[in-house]
């Protein structure tokens, strides 16, 4: 049981890695990368901007449902 618990721990250590470095690397994107992009302030971006990552999520969930389902 010790060892399956530093497995555990092991794979837990990993997935709280690879958030970290996929958030610093999507700060750094932010703050360098996206000041640099001449993006229209107009009602159609912020729109876009505002609904796209739930858009994307209820795809997502959606299409694991339809897979599941089969």
């Amino acid at each position: 049981m010790n060892g399956n618990c530093r497995t555990c721990m092991q794979n837990q250590l990993g997935f709280v890695l690879k958030v970290f470095l996929l958030s610093a690397g999507l700060s750094v994107l932010i703050k360098y990368v996206l000041p640099n992009l001449s993006i229209p302030a107009t009602a159609t971006n912020a729109l876009i901007i505002v609904f796209l990552p739930t858009l994307i999520m209820a795809s997502v969930l959606l299409w694991r449902i339809a897979t599941t389902a089969k």
